[in-house]
């Protein structure tokens, strides 16, 4: 007699049957899917035996043509139907996009402020050109694991904004490939080492690859892997280094200006091996026949070429070290990650200013996608989720405009994700029945130094006196760092909410500079939020004064009495007009102390209205039950 197997609603006839999940490394220049097989961790080759797969698509009027090597042998020859580096425009606006410059020699189309690439398949976004690239991984992966894929996990840098990875979701979306996570590249490598040494520390996970510059500290405890800063350069990589290179190259051979976009490429496809060979050899000969020169370029010039990017990463190092309120002794293994991180100069300067020799076991080309397929493995269901915690952080701080232009930071940068923070907020004037909501992202104190992310308003709140009203704003973040921001009144229950999914993202300039400049303006920040905080607070005084003025001035006020009381408010509305903090709070206490003895007399006017015409034996009565 056999056994007839019955399954319980909603799980698998087969339960001891695997899914298939992958972890994938979406990068700048190359790309590649790794998965897990029999307990340990894969990277997924192609019928070539080739773990990596340039991040190239070639397109002719046909459509895809090719994606991978055989695009990127198209690119000298095609440069502007070969689509590389898409990853550096992910989440994008068009003026940011053609700030790039001559490093993407491509013909741009807007499309209400979104680049396009005009290709002889027709306009071609980065999030389509990101979409054939990992439909060609998700067709590897297919083919080598026998079927349809139950989960992928897709890595994006650690400072990778809101519009960065929603583009990179969307890609994915297009490829008919299940996300389920985001995971920050350095802490998919931190998975990866972590696992397999069973590490505890600290860990600084120092990921340079072909576009982006990522720097993680990370604690390790336990199987925990907590965030405690991020840092980086979301414009610094492989491709500056070839540019460093390829300058070098021009400034040789006279050629500058009357270079043609498949000249300039050539020259950076050229660069770019003439670096890679450097890692072996002493020298190198550089041959650009587009040109019409040949040179030698030997391992020291080019470390001279490129000391300015190494010494800009370290000193992103320096800042996420500071912001994690720790020094360097404190570091116990560093992790490479990258394929740059194979250049001598780069190793010696991390060893040097770290004070040990990084981890480079793992290969750093591949240690990325291995720990996003341990990651993907936990969350499809084939391990237990005890297994492993990820504790991300948020890289930049997330707030709300108030009066004045001042921000109110509701969740701060470096907090663990996914977070949930809520905070109260009120009514500025008397019977308002709607607020305008303004949430940005920085850490400056004035909204006009922040980033704009959203505005959405919350219309219906009861009229009520000014501060009466009780507006609840709930800040969430998931894992992948996206966020949703609702409004609440809370007596009446109307609510607004919106999702942020902004349409380009942070430029170069923005991404590299807002945390230097929160440091660099610190103190005047503090001046100027005070100065702003005492103007709104005046502002409020004299608002209030006004009214009562107008109501009872003449009642209860001599002519005397009241011109005093307009002399001060006429001299306080010229100190909130001017720049000078002492000056504004002498003016401001000065209007209170006049205007305190007026305050009492309205109250006590007002109690005596209320209580004309009750006796004491009224009011006893009105409080017994």
């Amino acid at each position: 007699m056999a056994l007839l197997q019955i399954s319980e609603p909603g799980q698998t006839p087969e339960p001891h049957a695997r899914k298939r999940a992958i972890g994938i490394d979406l990068g700048t220049t190359h790309s590649l899917v790794a998965t897990v097989r029999d307990g340990k961790p894969v990277v997924l080759r192609d019928r070539q035996d080739r773990p990596l797969l340039p991040s190239a698509v070639h397109y002719t009027a046909n459509g895809v043509d090719a994606v991978g090597y055989e695009a990127l042998a198209q690119a000298a020859e095609d440069p502007h139907n070969t689509l590389v580096s898409v990853k550096r425009m992910m989440g994008r606006g068009l003026a940011d996009v053609r700030g790039l410059g001559k490093q993407l020699p491509y013909r741009f189309v807007d499309s209400d402020g979104m680049p396009l690439i005009e290709t002889a398949a027709g306009p071609k976004s980065p999030v389509a050109v990101s979409a054939d690239i990992l439909q060609a991984l998700a067709m590897r992966a297919r083919d080598l694991l026998g079927g349809a894929i139950d989960g992928a996990v897709i890595t994006v840098p650690a400072y990778f904004d809101d519009a960065q990875r929603q583009a990179t979701r969307d890609a994915a979306r297009l490829a008919d490939i299940r996300v389920m996570r985001l995971l920050n590249e350095p802490t998919a490598a931190a998975v990866a080492y972590g696992l397999d040494r069973g590490g505890e520390g600290v860990v600084a996970v120092f990921d340079l690859g072909g576009g982006t510059f990522d720097v993680s500290i990370l604690r390790l405890h336990k199987g925990v892997f907590e965030v405690l800063s991020t840092g980086g350069d979301s414009a610094l990589g492989g491709d500056d280094f070839d540019r460093a290179v390829a300058e070098w190259v021009l400034q040789q051979a006279g050629k500058h200006d009357d270079l043609s976009p498949v000249q300039y490429r050539s020259v950076l496809l050229e660069a770019r091996r003439a670096r890679e060979c450097l890692t072996d050899a002493q020298q190198v000969t550089v041959n650009c026949p587009s040109l019409g020169w040949q040179g030698t370029l030997s391992r020291e010039q080019f470390e001279q070429l490129v000391a300015g990017l190494v010494d800009k990463a370290l000193r992103a190092c320096r800042r996420t070290l500071r912001d994690a309120a720790l020094d360097v002794a404190a570091v116990d293994h560093v992790v490479m990650v990258g394929g740059v991180t194979r250049t001598p100069v780069v190793r010696q300067q991390v060893q040097a200013f770290f004070g040990k020799p990084p981890l480079v076991d793992i290969d750093p080309d591949q240690v990325v996608a291995v720990g996003a397929a341990i990651q993907a493995d936990v969350l499809v269901g084939n391990r237990s989720g005890d297994d492993l915690l990820l504790l991300d952080v948020l890289p930049l701080s997330l707030g709300i405009e108030t009066m004045g232009g001042l921000v109110e930071k509701v969740i701060h940068r470096n907090t663990t994700l996914p977070v949930a923070r809520s905070q109260e907020f009120t009514t500025y004037k008397d019977g308002q029945t709607a607020m305008a909501l303004h949430v940005v992202q920085g850490e400056r104190e004035l909204v006009d130094d922040c980033r704009s992310l959203a505005r959405f308003e919350l219309r219906g709140i009861p009229p009520m006196n000014a501060g009466v009203a009780r507006i609840r704003v709930t800040f969430q973040v998931d894992a992948d760092g996206l966020l949703g921001v609702t409004a609440r009144e809370e007596t009446s229950g109307v609510e607004s909410r919106v999702t942020v999914k902004p349409s380009y993202g942070l430029s170069e300039d923005q991404i590299a500079g807002m945390l230097s400049d929160s440091y660099t303006h610190a103190a005047d920040d503090k001046e100027k939020r005070a100065l702003r905080e005492q103007q709104v607070e005046s502002s409020r005084l004299l608002e209030a004064l006004s009214a009562a003025l107008q109501q009872d001035g003449e009642a209860l006020l001599s002519a005397a009495e009241r011109q005093q009381l307009e002399t001060a408010m006429q001299c306080l509305r010229a100190a909130i007009a001017g720049d000078g903090l002492p000056l504004l709070r002498a003016a401001t206490d000065a209007l209170v102390a006049l205007s305190d003895p007026f305050a009492a007399r309205r109250m006590d006017a007002h109690i005596r209205h209320a209580l004309q015409g009750q006796s004491l034996d009224d009011l006893t009565r009105e409080k017994q039950p």
